[in-house]
């Protein structure tokens, strides 16, 4: 399948403060700054993308991805930095575009942002929200947060925060239309939305591969019944790539398992006959040599007809070098091949 635009690939971390074997997590500050180095030599290498997600927890880093994404785009050129997610349920999204804004202004129109529910709860009480209108809050501040990218000034009346009238909201993005995405971990009523809404969407993947084709294809019918297009996708999935792959995996195991114990517990301990499973080639986990990640994206492409590819980076406390040397790969050995393919 050919693509008009190149396919475009990039990294993504939530900042997690793994624990190591005695109990004591990463440091806030060292992960910080290992996470600006990711986005420096990802810039230097020649990805597409860079993003962090939000959390408000004491086992992760960063809690607002736009201070972070300023901090990126004073060292790097050409890189786009994008959130992945703003927890925009909790969020005010007056002051949300407000930061991205800003943000773009400091990269010179590099910003995006991804809006999204939010995997974890904490942020609800710790900003006054009632966890009962969880569905209410993200519908209501998601129309907000587009009115206010198109309409400036802005009036709007909803039902989670005071109305706006005629109120302006500066700075404005150097970018015409300040691109916000939608994150859908595999509910259809949300890719519908994101398809109707003409937003691009995300999709997590982290389950079989072929349960988000249909989708896919729902978020793809939205988006031309609402007259949007075709609409675009990206698909974010767990990483680490190595030259060999038995020496990725071998290098990786020990680190993802670790991350699955104290990330995801609901998903059982991690041992080595899933992990291989998980890492085969028709599972969800990208964990192996340049030819193998290749081979994944492309046959994830031909089910999904994804644009964009983010892989998340440096998961269960996988040395700093190892995760630089696997961010090297992807932009000096995947991008390009994936690329050819699709040209092809």
């Amino acid at each position: 399948m050919t693509t008009d635009s190149p396919f475009e690939i990039g990294i993504f971390t939530f900042g997690e403060l793994t624990r190591d074997e005695h109990g004591h997590p990463m440091g806030a500050m060292a992960r910080t700054h290992d996470i600006l180095e990711w986005a420096r030599v990802a810039d230097e290498s020649g990805l597409d993308v860079f993003g962090v997600g939000e959390h408000h927890r004491e086992d992760f880093a960063v809690s607002s991805p736009a201070v972070v994404l300023a901090a990126a785009a004073a060292q790097t050129k050409n890189i786009r930095l994008t959130s992945t997610v703003t927890v925009l349920s909790s969020a005010d999204p007056v002051r949300v575009f407000e930061d991205f804004a800003t943000l773009d202004l400091v990269s010179a129109g590099r910003a995006e942002m991804t809006a999204g529910r939010g995997a974890y709860l904490e942020s609800f009480p710790l900003f006054g929200q009632e966890l009962q209108r969880y569905d209410e809050y993200f519908e209501d501040k998601l129309e907000l947060l587009l009115r206010i990218r198109e309409e400036n000034p802005v009036t709007w009346k909803g039902t989670t925060r005071p109305p706006l009238k005629n109120a302006g909201v500066w700075p404005r993005p150097v970018q015409h239309s300040l691109p916000i995405w939608a994150a859908v971990g595999g509910t259809p009523a949300s890719a519908e939305r994101a398809g109707r809404l003409g937003m691009p969407l995300y999709l997590a993947i982290l389950g079989e591969p072929e349960r988000f084709g249909p989708l896919a294809q729902m978020y793809r019918v939205a988006a031309q019944t609402a007259g949007h297009g075709t609409g675009r996708i990206g698909v974010t999935s767990h990483f680490y790539v190595e030259e060999t792959s038995q020496g990725a995996k071998d290098t990786f195991f020990p680190h993802y398992s670790s991350y699955i114990e104290q990330n995801m517990p609901r998903a059982g301990r991690l041992d080595r006959p899933s992990f291989d499973a998980w890492a085969s080639p028709r599972g969800a986990l990208f964990a192996g040599s340049p030819a193998e990640i290749v081979d994944k994206i492309l046959w994830e492409h031909e089910i999904l007809g994804h644009t964009r590819f983010l892989a998340q980076v440096g998961l269960g406390g996988l040395s700093q070098a190892a995760t630089l040397r696997s961010i090297e790969l992807l932009a000096t050995e995947v991008l390009p091949a994936v690329r050819a393919a699709l040209k092809s």
